[in-house]
C-alpha cells in the first residue's frame, strides 16, 4: 500500500484553471460559439471555477455554461453501485456550438462517452473537445483522449484511485490506495 500524496496543490490547480481559461480563448476567439459544461458530479466544480476565470480575464464576453448528468448513458446501471440522478443544468441548445466538455479525472473513458451521449439530447455541437484535470492515460478501456490535460499520471495500479479536493481556498490532487 502506498502513502497517500498530493499531485496536485493549490497553487498549482490555479495555475491550470487560468492555463486552461486562455487556451480557450486562444482556441475559441471571442467565445460566442463556446459553452462550457460540466459532467455531474464531479466536473461541475472544475467547470464553475473555468467559467468564473473566464469571465474574470474576458467580461465582454458571455461564456454560455451548463451542466450536465449522464446517469442514464451509463453503462454500467444495474451492475451494483447506485447512481442518483441529478438535474441536468443546460438552458440553451448546443446545435452548432463548440462544447467544452468538463470532468475532473479521465480515467477509463467510460463516463466521457456517457456524457457525450446525453449531451446531443440538447442538439448536435459543432464540436465537442474534453478538458481534464487528470488523465489517468494507462487505464483507458475506450478510445478517448483529451484536448486540455492539467496533469498526467502514469498510475498503472487498479489499486490507486485519484481524489481530487474541492474546498474554498485549498484544493488538492491526492493519489490514493484503495484499502485492501
Amino acid at each position: 500500500m502506498i502513502e497517500p500524496r498530493i499531485l496536485l496543490d493549490h497553487t498549482q490547480i490555479d495555475l491550470i484553471i487560468r492555463r486552461f481559461a486562455l487556451q480557450i480563448a486562444e482556441n475559441h476567439g471571442n467565445l460566442t460559439n463556446c459553452a462550457i459544461i460540466g459532467m455531474q458530479p464531479r466536473g461541475i466544480m472544475l467547470s464553475r471555477k473555468i467559467h468564473a476565470r473566464l469571465q474574470s480575464l474576458f467580461p465582454e464576453s458571455t461564456v454560455r455554461y451548463g451542466e450536465l448528468d449522464n446517469t442514464f448513458f451509463r453503462d454500467d446501471i444495474g451492475r451494483g453501485e447506485i447512481h442518483v440522478p441529478r438535474p441536468n443544468r443546460i438552458d440553451f441548445s448546443t446545435e452548432g456550438l463548440n462544447i467544452v466538455l468538463t470532468d475532473d479525472v479521465l480515467f477509463t473513458g467510460r463516463s466521457v462517452r456517457a456524457g457525450m451521449d446525453a449531451l446531443m439530447n440538447f442538439g448536435r455541437p459543432a464540436r465537442v473537445e474534453l478538458m481534464t484535470l487528470i488523465d489517468r492515460r494507462y487505464n483507458r478501456e475506450l478510445p478517448i483522449s483529451a484536448d486540455y490535460v492539467g496533469a498526467v499520471v502514469d498510475s498503472r495500479s487498479t489499486g490507486e484511485y485519484v481524489r481530487v479536493e474541492w474546498n474554498e481556498d485549498d484544493n488538492k490532487v491526492w493519489l490514493m490506495s484503495k484499502e485492501a
